[in-house]
């Protein structure tokens, strides 16, 4: 039996599936959760691991999933959803909820458990939190959000033993992308942010704990020899960079 648990949210296609994918080849238990039951029992049922159908924007979902795959020693907040209309109050709130409130809930709900354990967790995020362009006001505000939350977060934690991270999986080919990006874009392969998810899990980064690391630009072991740079110079954070007075 596996001794190293994990719970990865939305994990029923895609990136999060990728990730569920590669813990389990590791040799980690995983519990995959998503809104549809079709998909996540596939995921589950192919990896060894347990599946549970429940929406991270629902207090009492995420509670079933935290039980279903207690005690744990990591947590992948990964569900998201991207809107291409949000124009209407509902729609653009929306996104927020399962992009901000879903993580907050299955961080905190995650916590104790974590807290046993040692444990660490990881949330995605995108580079469209930061980056300049014309995206969509909800959904780079929202993963801004994770971002800067991953860093409170980190320092609120840390007498507890427990690592926070945020990540950007790159620009990866997805059902969600696929539909709004030009298919000659610059795609990142698909399977460097389960990489880096792995090795967040393995304790190797965990002085970046609160960091915003990204799985094309931050390929494990460059990312190691640039650790005491990163800190020192305070790097890989969102900050406000004001001109001098």
């Amino acid at each position: 039996m596996p001794s190293h648990r994990a719970l990865v949210t939305g994990a029923g296609r895609g990136i999060g599936a990728g990730i569920a994918r590669e813990l389990a080849a590791a040799g980690w238990h995983v519990t995959v959760t998503s809104r549809t039951s079709e998909q996540v029992e596939q995921i589950a049922s192919e990896i060894g691991g347990t599946a549970i159908v429940g929406d991270v924007s629902r207090r009492d979902d995420v509670e079933r999933m935290v039980s279903a795959a207690h005690p744990i020693d990591l947590l992948v907040a990964n569900a998201g959803i991207f809107l291409r209309d949000t124009e209407g109050v509902d729609d653009w709130w929306h996104v927020f909820e399962v992009n901000v409130l879903g993580v907050h809930l299955s961080c905190s709900t995650a916590l104790p458990s974590l807290r046993k354990r040692g444990g660490r967790i990881v949330i995605v995020s995108s580079g469209s939190a930061y980056l300049p362009g014309d995206g969509d006001t909800a959904y780079g505000s929202s993963k801004a959000a994770v971002a800067r939350y991953a860093e409170l977060l980190a320092r609120q934690v840390k007498d507890d033993g427990i690592c926070v991270f945020a990540i950007s999986p790159g620009l990866v080919r997805t059902e969600m992308t696929k539909a709004f990006v030009p298919e000659d874009a610059p795609w990142t392969p698909p399977e460097l942010a389960p990489r880096l998810v792995r090795e967040l899990a393995s304790g190797r980064f965990d002085a970046l704990t609160g960091r915003y690391l990204h799985a094309e630009h931050d390929p494990p072991d460059e990312l190691e020899a640039r650790i005491e740079r990163i800190l020192a110079e305070d790097l890989s954070a969102i900050r406000l960079r004001r001109e001098p007075a």
